[in-house]
């Protein structure tokens, strides 16, 4: 089993836990435990007892929830150096989404009694940790705001730019290891609606679409076309 202490450089590409004083982030990197996900393999599901803060550092996670009729509420799709589980630290509830591996994946778990422990002795910590979950909810805010507010077209090229950069928690990447099948569901629009939309983005030349994969090639185009 690696040490968790070897994911350091990686986990230090995220603004969040860059940020953290060094004597944290060390003590953090102590106490995690490395947990590996299969693809398609449950890592809690809505309703389980909270577990611990998690964090991405290989593969994908997605989150999300499926009703009693069977469609799917998809919110996101994370990659490294993404870190999530935060609410039920705070309140202590069960979960709030399912959470699955996208891929073949791996994580790394601070578990919510050791945590909890360490914040005990250290409450100026809290902060550190409000700072992460503030972020997530600024997140949410815009999100219920796009897609109340914009027409289909600058909605999708608003949520591309915002997985581009890794949920404004690490540096923008080009290449977006994405469905577009999953894009429609984060969105709540129909496949063929959200491949029409590509595909004119691709037209444009703003895109490149392939199996599972969408490439970004012009960022101003594409920041143009979400503030239309």
């Amino acid at each position: 089993m690696p040490d968790p202490r070897t994911y350091a450089s990686l986990l230090n590409q995220g603004h969040w836990f860059a940020a953290l004083p060094a004597a944290l982030s060390q003590t953090l990197l102590e106490m995690a435990r490395v947990q590996h996900l299969d693809a398609g393999q449950r890592l809690f599901r809505r309703g389980d007892r909270p577990s611990g803060l998690y964090a991405v550092v290989e593969g994908a996670v997605r989150v999300g929830a499926i009703g009693e009729n069977g469609k799917e509420a998809l919110l996101t799709l994370v990659e490294p150096p993404y870190w999530f589980g935060e609410i039920s630290l705070f309140d202590g509830l069960p979960r709030t989404h399912d959470a699955f591996a996208e891929s073949a994946s791996t994580l790394l778990l601070l578990p919510q009694a050791e945590l909890l422990a360490l914040l005990e002795r250290q409450p100026q910590h809290w902060r550190d940790f409000a700072l992460l979950m503030s972020h997530k909810l600024r997140l949410a805010f815009i999100a219920l705001e796009d897609m109340s507010l914009l027409p289909a077209a600058p909605r999708l090229a608003r949520r591309l730019l915002l997985i581009a950069e890794n949920y404004g928690e690490s540096e923008p990447r080009r290449v977006l290891h994405l469905a577009q099948e999953q894009l429609a569901l984060m969105l709540s629009l129909s496949r063929q609606t959200t491949n029409q939309i590509l595909k004119e983005l691709e037209a444009q030349g703003v895109v490149r679409l392939t199996y599972g994969e969408i490439e970004i090639l012009d960022v101003e185009h594409l920041r143009r076309a979400a503030d239309s």
